[in-house]
C-alpha cells in the first residue's frame, strides 16, 4: 500500500472514531497531535475537492452544453482495425470552384491562433501545400470545448479533418491554396507530436530577406540545427521541395537514357582493391580480410561495355575519403553515372550527355515549379539559364579567357575551384549561360584510362560539365585497348595485380566507348543555388558527421 493510500485508510479509522488504536508507518499509534494532522489533511483534501467540482460546474455552465461531443478527440492508435474505405484529399486540388464540397483528409497542423474562446485559425500541411482552416463556434459548426481542445494540439501533430470548402473572401497569401478555406466539422488526432520542438518550423521556413533586416526579431536556425533534427527539418515547406526536384533529377535522368536504350545497372558497393588505384579510400573488415567502399562504379561500368551491354547508366552511392570540409563536398554522395560504346567518335557521347542535361533542366522547370517556388520563397535564386545547345569551350579557351581577364595560370595547370568559378562568372557575362562544357583537358589531371587526344599528346579526350562555375560531371573517352591501358597504368604507377580483372575485360575485345559521372547532390544545390551541398543531401556524410 502507498502512503497515500495508507494515509487515506488511517483517516477513516479516525473518521470512524472505533476504539481501535491508528498505527502509523513504523507501526507505532499515532499521538493525538498525529491524529489531529490527519484530520486537517482530510478537511484540506475535502475542501479542494469542492472547489474543483464547483469550477468545472460554472465552466460547463458558461460553456454551455458539448454539442461537438464526439467530433473531436484522439483516436485509437492505428492498429489497422478497420478500412472505411472513404475518400481522403490531396489539398492540392482544394479551390475555389469545388466550394460548397464536404472533404476528410489528414495532414499535419502547421499553426494554429485561437482568436477567441469562438474562434480559432489553422494551417494544414500535406507536402509543400497549405490551406487555411476555420474552427467557429457561428451556427453551432463547433463547441468552446471543441475550440479548446483543437487549439492546444501542438503543432506538427497529424489530425484527420472533415471540412467544408469554402471560396476565400480575398486571397490568403499565407498559404499555397489562397483562393479557398476549410470550415472544420470535425478535427481528430492521428499522432500527437511533443509539445517542445528543438526549433520552430515557422522560424525554419522564414525567408532569408527577413532574416536579413536589422530589426529582425526572429530566430535564425543554424545549418547544423538543421542538420541534426533533420526529420523536423524535412518538414519546411523548402526542405520538403529540394528532395522532390532531387527525385526529379534521377526520375529525368533515368526516364531520358531508358529512351535512348540504356540498361541500368548495379555494380558493388565492396570491393576487394581501391577502385581506381587512389588513396581516398574507405577500408573496413570484411570477414577474415580488409576490403574497401567503392570510389566509382567505373571500372565497373566499362566491363559493363566489354560485356557488350552498349549503353549502361547507374544511381547508387559513391564513397570518397576526402577531409574536405567544403560546401561542396561529402563522404558519401549519390552518383549518376553513364557509359556507352560509341561508333566513331567521342563527341557522340557528349552529345547524349548534352540533350540529357537540356532534358533534365527543361524537365525540371516544366514538372517541378510549385517546388523550385516554394525554395524560391525562402532562399530566392535566381533562374538557371541554359542554352537549347550547350555551349561547349577546349580548355585551352578557358584558360585564354581567364589569363585575358588577369589570371596567371599555365597551359596544362589544373584550375582550382577559385578559377573555375571565375571562368564560370566569365562564360555567363559572355555566353548568357550557367551550364557548359569544358573539353580536352591535359592528360597529365587525368585518370589512367583516359584516352588521350591523338593531335596534342598533352591533352586528352577528357571533359568537365559546369553549372554556376562549379564542376558537376567528370567524364572522358576510355582507354578500350588492353596493351595501351597496361601502359598507361605504368605511368600512373597503378599496381596492375589490383585491377587484373578489369585489364583481362579488354584483353577479349571492347568497343570504343566513353561516359562520365554526376554528382546529384551538387546538382540539385547549383540548380536552385542552395549554397551548401549538405542543404540537397537528406543525411548528409562529411569528415565531422555520421549522423543522424
Amino acid at each position: 500500500m502507498s502512503a497515500e493510500e495508507q494515509s487515506n485508510a488511517q483517516i477513516e479509522e479516525l473518521t470512524q472514531r472505533t476504539e481501535e488504536v491508528v498505527l502509523g508507518e513504523d507501526g507505532k499509534p499515532l499521538s493525538k497531535k498525529a491524529l489531529k494532522k490527519l484530520e486537517k489533511e482530510r478537511e484540506k483534501a475535502a475542501r479542494k475537492a469542492e472547489t474543483a467540482a464547483r469550477v468545472a460546474q460554472e465552466q460547463a455552465a458558461n460553456e454551455g452544453p458539448d454539442v461537438s461531443a464526439g467530433k473531436y478527440g484522439k483516436l485509437p492508435m492505428n492498429q489497422s482495425q478497420e478500412r472505411t474505405g472513404r475518400h481522403r484529399e490531396d489539398i492540392t486540388k482544394i479551390n475555389a470552384p469545388r466550394a460548397g464540397e464536404t472533404i476528410l483528409f489528414r495532414a499535419r497542423i502547421q499553426t494554429s491562433r485561437a482568436k477567441s474562446s469562438k474562434l480559432c485559425f489553422f494551417v494544414f500541411r500535406q507536402g509543400v501545400s497549405t490551406i487555411q482552416g476555420i474552427l467557429t463556434t457561428d451556427d453551432d459548426k463547433a463547441s468552446k470545448q471543441m475550440i479548446k481542445f483543437c487549439s492546444n494540439i501542438p503543432v506538427e501533430s497529424i489530425v484527420l479533418v472533415e471540412a467544408d470548402i469554402v471560396k476565400a473572401a480575398e486571397d490568403i497569401k499565407s498559404c499555397t491554396i489562397s483562393d479557398a478555406e476549410l470550415m472544420i466539422k470535425q478535427l481528430h488526432i492521428i499522432s500527437e507530436a511533443e509539445p517542445r520542438l528543438p526549433f520552430s518550423l515557422e522560424d525554419a521556413s522564414r525567408p532569408e530577406s527577413e532574416m536579413e533586416k536589422e530589426d529582425a526579431q526572429f530566430s535564425r536556425v543554424a545549418l547544423d540545427t538543421r542538420l541534426n533534427n533533420r526529420v523536423l527539418d524535412l518538414r519546411t515547406t523548402t526542405g520538403n521541395a529540394i528532395f522532390k526536384i532531387q527525385s526529379g533529377v534521377c526520375h529525368l535522368f533515368r526516364d531520358f537514357l531508358y529512351k535512348r536504350g540504356f540498361t541500368e545497372i548495379h555494380t558493388p558497393k565492396i570491393i576487394a582493391t581501391p577502385s581506381e588505384g587512389g588513396a581516398n579510400v574507405f577500408s573496413i573488415k570484411y570477414f577474415n580480410t580488409e576490403a574497401y567502399l567503392a570510389q566509382s562504379p567505373q571500372l565497373y561500368k566499362q566491363m559493363a561495355i566489354a560485356g557488350d551491354f552498349n549503353r549502361v547508366f547507374e544511381i547508387g552511392p559513391v564513397f570518397r575519403a576526402e577531409n574536405s570540409n567544403t560546401h561542396r563536398h561529402m563522404t558519401e554522395f549519390v552518383g549518376l553515372d553513364m557509359e556507352m560504346a560509341f561508333e566513331e567518335h567521342y563527341h557522340e557521347v557528349m552529345d547524349v550527355f548534352d540533350e540529357m542535361f537540356v532534358s533534365i533542366f527543361t524537365g525540371l522547370k516544366e514538372l517541378f515549379n510549385t517546388e523550385l517556388e516554394a525554395v524560391k520563397r525562402q532562399m530566392p535564386f535566381e533562374d538557371f539559364e541554359f542554352l537549347p545547345k550547350s555551349l561547349r569551350l577546349n580548355f585551352a579557351d578557358g584558360i585564354a579567357m581567364l589569363r585575358e581577364a588577369g589570371v596567371e595560370i599555365g597551359d596544362y595547370d589544373d584550375m582550382s575551384t577559385e578559377q573555375e568559378r571565375f571562368l564560370g562568372k566569365l562564360v555567363k557575362e559572355k555566353y548568357h549561360t550557367d551550364f557548359y562544357m569544358l573539353d580536352k583537358f591535359p592528360l597529365a589531371v587525368r585518370p589512367f584510362y583516359t584516352m588521350p587526344d591523338p593531335e596534342n599528346p598533352n591533352y586528352s579526350n577528357s571533359y568537365d560539365f559546369f553549372m554556376r562555375g562549379e564542376e558537376i560531371l567528370s567524364g572522358a573517352q576510355r582507354i578500350h585497348d588492353a596493351k595501351f591501358l597496361e601502359e598507361r597504368c605504368k605511368v600512373h604507377g597503378v599496381d596492375m595485380a589490383h585491377i587484373q580483372p578489369y585489364l583481362d575485360a579488354f584483353k577479349i575485345a571492347a568497343p570504343p566507348h566513353a561516359g562520365g559521372g554526376i554528382g546529384l547532390e551538387r546538382v540539385v544545390m547549383l540548380y536552385m543555388g542552395l549554397g551548401n551541398i549538405r542543404r540537397s543531401s537528406m543525411f548528409p556524410r562529411d569528415p565531422k558527421r555520421l549522423e543522424p
